[in-house]
């Protein structure tokens, strides 16, 4: 038998080993089963956490749902893991019985025994400790620790942070092969991040890299700002300073870079604008040089005045050398970093290497064939050899790797993401010298040779310099003179590695963040913005860049990915090598200057802990002095404040001091959108407002309200659960509805105990009341059930109800035919409107037939002595107008067989054959002590036919408008230039009556009664409206005829536009009126009969649209729309207002409005032209033949299809309301007589003389290609075989440069017929333009082009038509040294 060990080491059986591990794992399986099932059973606490440690975070909420025995240690640690945050960095507080008390996370008590309540909510609260926000966990201690995983196992990323830092988020930039290794705080890395203002990542990369710069540092911390010199806020190397300083010294995890571009005068834009880091540092460095040498101080340092030179400049020699007589010109350049090519242009094969691309970088070329070059000793042309060799280096070395190119097959830029390795330590000594050759016969010139194409400073060298080999092989160290410089040898030319800024994205944008390395203790760091975080090296190879798989030529044109983009190198050199200054070692300025900063970061730290503590929330007051009307202002408090101390701040917010005693007001929750009081806090004036509003949050669901009361009055507690109800007491014998009284009830209270509430507060009767609840807009509900429920009855947060307590006998009348109903029904159908009347000619004689004090006179056309102007009416009627009876008037109607009380007099019609008595009125005007009253009766009109003519009937709405001209893209839209059409002020406040109300509650209306006959449609212009008519031409009822209200009055406009003849009306009406009905009951005040005058309603920007719909009612309309009244033949049946515009093919504005029209169904385009002719030669000046001029369609300013005089409106041409066409004057008889034709607008560019001709009709007889370049070769003369033409594009008339002509349109298009891509010329009114294949285009200077691009801008601007696309081109990146851009006052 086999034996094994066990696990006490002794032998056993295999067999016996075996069955006792499976017993084992049996127990323990048995045990898990047991645990998961005691879990099962045992009751769970559900915890819902709201984090309150940050504005971004109070809105959010954490639900855990654990096990009854979870002690609290345990839900800290749960808490944590949820949130993200590290586990005893935030206190929890739970609220019990409205209380908060804080939880202690070392007590071992379960949830149970410290009293939370299984199966129910417990809310709890996340909050600081000690006054430092929670610290956000790391992986480390966050997911990897919880994996179980080794931190050298979890693979790190250095690129840039998503965006929003949540789980699952992506970023645009974000590698899925690279992970991020912990982003530590500031206490763990001891680096500070610097904020991104918006995309700024390039500026923030380069920051750091020269604070991470001992040299660089050190020497801007011994630079003393002189502020009696220089005003600090435009100090670049002040505010570096200071920056600096804050990223060594903060505790801030991450500080702003504001100051700093304020200095460089810089406003917000510029933090939106996206730039190149190699970019920055030239034009930064170049600023401080400036900043510097502008500095006189007697302690600054020569190298520090130098310190940009002395530390970033090397320099080269530009030499091209002939290789028959070893004759060298050349020249000396500076420069301040090294560009390195990625892929040579028209390479497959990138350079693998930084060594790779220095060696071509200074690889000389041979100058032979055509490129030969002039040798002055020669004289002739020679071979040669040009290059650049490398004098010496600077300290600290740049090398910008050229990742941006430019694809010249696509016509983009481009990056190059080819990988390119970068050594730790890169030995420069390779590349000092890389010519074989060495000529005795060197020679300086200092005017020929390779040019300077860099932005660098040029130097002379003298031949002396030139001629030592020597250096060629040493690096220039210090700021002597040339003559004592101090050479090194070659092994000294070693330089390492600190800092890489990166580069993730693509040529059209991305992210830069760096990776530098810290000379204190030799560890990566990534900076990106606000993040720093420790990296190895194997995340700096990262950045080589490159992919897997072989790639073409640009194939990575556009791809997204993340390498190194700039190398900083320092070189290797003990007794230069600096170390960073401690604060110990600071000098005294810069001592001063951190005990300042300090001070303001503590004090910036204790206001913004302040401001995290402060709730912010609406405060609204009633006050009892300022307009009576609501105020709202911001209520600041901190969250310790008491309710009496918010109370006392709230007080002097809303400015009640001498107004209301203070002990008059208190502070209650309050909902503004349902005007809605919650509750009061009786007993809770020492309660913090913190508790009482739930914590401190971004926002609130409810607002606070600030109310007042008498000396002598009590304020009434308001408790949760109760509703609002704004009572209106209604008074049947006045006809009037009262403002509202506020009571409190619950939605539980009988209908029965809610009356005896209402008796309560209103001292009306409950035994007679009536309660009408308005659910909602016009809805009313009758409550008579007593029993019933207000919340069963649809009562709510805030209510709205209208009572009635009398001994009336309408209590007996159904509600729907109960006087309450009507009057409640025309309370909420009644709406305001402002009416501007027409302004009246001296003399003119429009009447109207009127019944004066019962005294009839009969109404003749020849008699001038009853005709009253509208002066006259309105000056009559002013006085009784203003005091408009609204008392019931008793009257029978045929279709009534009982007699009941009726709020109009029934008016009988005259038919239309009577002559005017007694009995027929027009206008009711009230004398003695009746008083004025308007009403509409649908079955008794004004004017009972509406054929009458009144002098100036034939006067068309021209005749009135003439100097009126529209052009707007909804033609149904009018834009009114009238300088007299003034209309009615809407702001006007409304006006009081003398039963104390407003204009609202005035309202006297009979319920409108369903027409049970027959609808019949009304055959109009208007009839797509798509609703039924129930009236006859004048707005009649077919059916029964029943009363709506209108009654008006006499306004004067506040700012006095209404003087000087322009009249105004202040209409009150049902909104359920006809517009037929509404215009009879205007005619007293217009003084015209209803079909002489039109109604415009009034938009914003007083756009005016006219209402032509008369079966339509007015429910559209709302309280104070303005109407405008304009005189002129309002339309009949079958009518269609027309606008006539002028077509003017080769003006500068083409489209010129001549006069307003009416066309009618069923007339021909000649019948129209006949009836225009008169009009355009009245008011145009215009005698036209009626076979000399033609009608078009008009779509916006293109002209359309050509109606010719057969054509009848509705059958063959489509007519709507507020149509509009144009009018062509010819220049001979009419061309188009079929259909069939085509009519094309044709137009010759000639590139010689860069000048488009004159438009030019065309008319073809089929839609053939051939055709239209035949009639095009006949009209300009051009060979047929040289004629190209081409489509215009855009909108008539097709404007475009002549710069941009010539190749931007599609010319010679490859297509035998018109209507066919990618002409689609299928209708008349199409634009051509054409050309001579063999004309060239006139050669031109560039100033001659530059004028001729001026002018075509010019005129195409004024046009309004678009001028070639040109996309936004980047701004430069500049550097203000005076604190800002100077404003081009010719930009003016």
């Amino acid at each position: 038998m086999e034996m094994v060990p066990s696990e006490e080491n002794q032998l056993v059986p295999k067999e016996a080993m075996f069955w006792s591990c499976r017993q084992s794992i049996f127990d323990e399986m048995k045990k898990r089963f047991s645990q998961i099932e005691n879990a099962a059973e045992e009751p769970r606490v559900l915890c819902i956490v709201q984090d309150t440690t940050s504005a971004k975070t109070v809105n959010e909420r954490l639900t855990l749902n654990l096990p009854a025995s979870t002690t609290l240690p345990k839900l800290f640690e749960d808490v944590a893991h949820k949130a993200g945050y590290v586990n005893g960095t935030f206190d929890l507080a739970w609220r019990k019985t409205g209380d908060m008390g804080s939880l202690d996370p070392s007590s071992e008590m379960s949830l149970t025994e410290f009293g939370f309540e299984p199966g129910k909510r417990n809310f709890l609260q996340l909050t600081d400790k000690d006054g430092e926000q929670p610290q956000i966990a790391s992986d480390e201690s966050g997911t990897a620790g919880s994996s179980g995983l080794d931190d050298s196992s979890q693979e790190r990323f250095i690129g840039p942070l998503p965006r929003d830092c949540t789980v699952g988020c992506s970023s645009d930039y974000s590698s899925p092969s690279y992970s991020y290794s912990s982003i530590l705080n500031k206490s763990d890395t001891g680096y500070v991040g610097l904020v991104n203002q918006a995309m700024t990542c390039y500026l923030n990369s380069l920051l750091q890299t020269l604070f991470m710069t001992p040299e660089f540092r050190n020497a801007l911390y011994n630079w003393e700002f002189e502020e009696s010199e220089e005003d600090p806020v435009t100090s670049i190397p002040y505010q570096l300073q200071r920056l600096f300083l804050l990223l060594q010294t903060s505790k801030k995890r991450a500080i702003e870079t504001t100051d700093v571009t304020r200095s460089f005068g810089w406003d917000s834009s510029e933090a939106w604008q996206q730039h190149d880091v190699q970019e920055l540092c030239r034009v930064m460095f170049d600023a401080l040089e400036q900043k510097w040498k502008q500095t006189e101080q007697q302690q600054f340092s020569p190298l520090t005045a130098d310190l940009i030179n002395q530390l970033y400049q090397g320099k080269l020699k530009d030499y091209v050398r002939c290789l028959e007589c070893g004759y060298e010109s050349w020249r000396i350049d500076t420069y301040l970093d090294i560009p390195l090519v990625i892929r040579p242009f028209g390479a497959s094969q990138a350079y693998g290497s930084v060594e790779e691309a220095l060696q071509a970088f200074v690889q000389p070329e041979t100058l032979d064939g055509a490129n030969q070059y002039f040798c002055e000793r020669c004289k002739k042309k020679c071979d040669a050899r040009k290059g650049l060799r490398f004098l010496h280096f600077p300290y600290l070395l740049t090398l910008q790797l050229k990742r941006f190119d430019f694809d010249y097959t696509t016509m983009h830029r481009i990056k190059l993401n080819d990988r390119m390795s970068f050594p730790e330590e890169l030995d420069m000594s390779p590349f000092i010298d890389v010519e074989d050759e060495k000529s005795p016969q060197t020679e300086s010139c200092t005017d020929s040779g390779a040019e300077n194409e860099g932005s660098c400073h040029s130097d002379q060298m003298s031949n002396d310099f030139s001629a030592d080999d020597g250096v060629d092989e040493g690096i220039c160290l210090d700021s002597a003179s040339s003559t004592e410089r101090v050479l090194k040898p070659k092994s000294s030319l070693t330089f390492e590695l600190f800092s890489v800024m990166v580069h993730s994205g693509s040529a059209a944008g991305g992210h830069y963040y760096a990776c530098i390395k810290s000379f204190s203790d030799g560890q990566w760091y990534s900076f990106n913005d606000q993040h720093v975080s420790k990296i190895t090296q194997e995340d700096i190879r990262k950045t080589y860049g490159g992919s897997s798989g072989s790639r073409g030529y640009y194939s990575s044109a556009f791809a997204s990915s993340t390498n190194a983009y700039m190398l900083i190198y320092r070189l290797k050199d003990p007794s230069r090598n600096a170390k960073y200054l401690d604060c110990d070692d600071f000098p005294e300025h810069i001592k001063h200057l951190v005990q300042r900063e300090k001070e303001s970061e503590e004090q910036e730290k204790r206001q913004r802990e302040i401001e995290r503590n402060t709730c912010k929330i609406k405060l609204f007051c009633m006050h009892p002095v300022k307009m009576m009307a609501m105020m709202e202002n911001k209520l600041e408090v901190h969250k310790d404040k008491t309710l009496r101390e918010a109370t006392e701040m709230a007080y002097k917010l809303m400015e009640l001091d001498g107004v209301v005693p203070l002990d008059c007001c208190r502070l209650v929750k309050y909902d503004e959108f349902h005007e809605y009081l919650e509750r009061s806090y009786e007993g809770e004036e020492d309660t913090p407002m913190g508790l009482l509003l739930g914590g401190v949050k971004s926002s609130y669901m409810f607002d606070l309200l600030l109310e007042t009361r008498r000396p002598e009055q009590v304020f009434q507690p308001y408790k949760p659960g109760e509703v609002m109800v704004k009572v209106h007491v209604v008074d049947l014998k006045t006809d009037t509805v009262a403002p509202p009284v506020s009571i409190r009830a619950y939605l539980n209270q009988s209908i029965t105990e809610f009356k005896q509430l209402i008796a309560q507060a209103t001292e009306l009767s409950a035994e007679t009341m009536r309660v009408v609840l308005e659910r909602c807009y016009n809805d009313l509900r009758l409550l008579y059930v007593p029993n019933k429920t207000l919340k069963a009855e649809g009562f709510f947060r805030s209510n709205k109800v209208f009572v009635e307590s009398s001994e009336s006998p309408d209590h007996q009348v159904t509600f729907t035919d109960s006087l309450l109903w009507k009057l409640l029904d025309r309370h909420g159908n009644t709406i305001r409107l402002f009416v501007s009347l027409p302004v009246q000619s001296p003399g003119t004689n429009r009447t109207i037939c009127q019944k004066v004090g019962g005294d009839p006179e009969e109404c003749s056309e020849g008699s001038k002595g009853n005709r009253n102007s509208v002066e006259t009416i309105l000056e009559e009627s002013t006085e009784k107008l203003k005091n408009l009876s609204l008392q019931p008037q008793q009257g029978t109607s045929d279709s009534q067989k009982s007699s009941d009380t009726s709020d109009f007099e029934q008016i009988e019609s005259p038919s239309p054959s009577q002559e005017p008595d007694s009995s027929s009125v027009s206008a009711v005007v009230a004398v003695d002590t009746r008083e004025l009253e308007i009403r509409v009766a649908s079955g008794g009109g004004a004017y009972s036919d509406p054929e009458t003519q009144f002098p100036g009937e034939e006067r068309s709405d021209s005749e009135v408008n003439n100097d009126r001209s529209t052009s707007s893209v909804d033609s149904d839209i009018l834009s009114s230039s009238h300088s007299s059409d003034t209309l009615c002020n809407a702001d006007s406040g409304p006006i009081q009556l003398a039963n104390g109300l407003d204009s609202h509650s005035i309202t006297s209306s009979r319920r409108s009664k369903a027409n049970e006959g027959k609808k019949e449609t009304w055959d109009t212009a208007e009839e797509d409206s798509g609703t039924d008519s129930e009236y006859d031409e004048n707005g009649k009822s077919k059916a029964e005829s029943y009363y709506l209200y209108f009654r008006a009055e006499p306004y004067a406009q506040e700012d006095g536009s209404g003087e000087g003849g322009q009249k105004c009306v202040l209409v009150h009406v049902d909104k359920r009126i006809t517009l037929s009905a509404f215009k009879q009951n205007l005619e007293p005040f217009v003084g015209v009969t209803s079909t002489q005058f039109k109604v415009f309603r009034v938009y914003a920007n007083n756009q005016e649209f006219e209402s032509v719909r008369l079966n339509e009612t007015l429910s559209s309309f709302s309280d104070d729309n303005k109407i405008t009244i304009r005189l002129g033949r309002a339309l009949k049946k079958g009518e269609y207002r027309v606008k006539v515009y002028q077509l003017l093919v080769n003006d500068a504005e083409p489209c010129k409005f001549l006069v307003d029209t009416v066309f009618a169904k069923g007339m021909t385009v000649k019948q129209s032209k006949e009836e225009l002719m008169p009009q355009l030669k009245d008011q145009c000046k215009l005698d036209l033949n009626i076979d000399k001029f033609r009608l078009r369609k008009k779509t916006w300013k293109n002209p359309g299809t050509v109606f010719l005089d057969y054509h009848v409106y509705e059958e063959d041409i489509n007519i709507s309301s507020n149509w509009e066409v144009f009018l062509e004057v010819l220049d001979g008889p009419e061309k188009m007589k079929s259909m069939s034709q085509l009519a094309v607008l044709t137009r010759r560019w000639t590139p010689a003389q860069m000048k488009l001709e004159p438009f030019q009709e065309v008319v073809l007889e089929s839609s053939s290609v051939e055709e239209l370049k035949e009639k095009l070769s006949e009209i300009s003369g051009v060979p047929l075989e040289n004629l190209e033409f081409a489509k215009g594009r855009g909108t008539f008339p097709c404007d475009i440069s002549v710069l941009e002509i010539h190749q931007d349109l599609d010319w010679n298009p490859k297509v035998s017929t018109l209507n066919v891509w990618p002409l689609y010329i299928c209708d008349d009114g199409a634009v051509v333009f054409y050309r001579d294949s063999t004309e060239e285009p006139m050669e031109q200077s560039e100033d001659e082009r530059n004028e001729l691009m001026k002018k075509e801008s010019s005129r195409l601007l004024k046009t309004g038509h678009r001028v070639s696309y040109s996309p936004r081109k980047e701004k430069a990146l500049k550097i203000y040294l005076d604190g800002g851009p100077v404003k081009d006052p010719g930009q003016d």
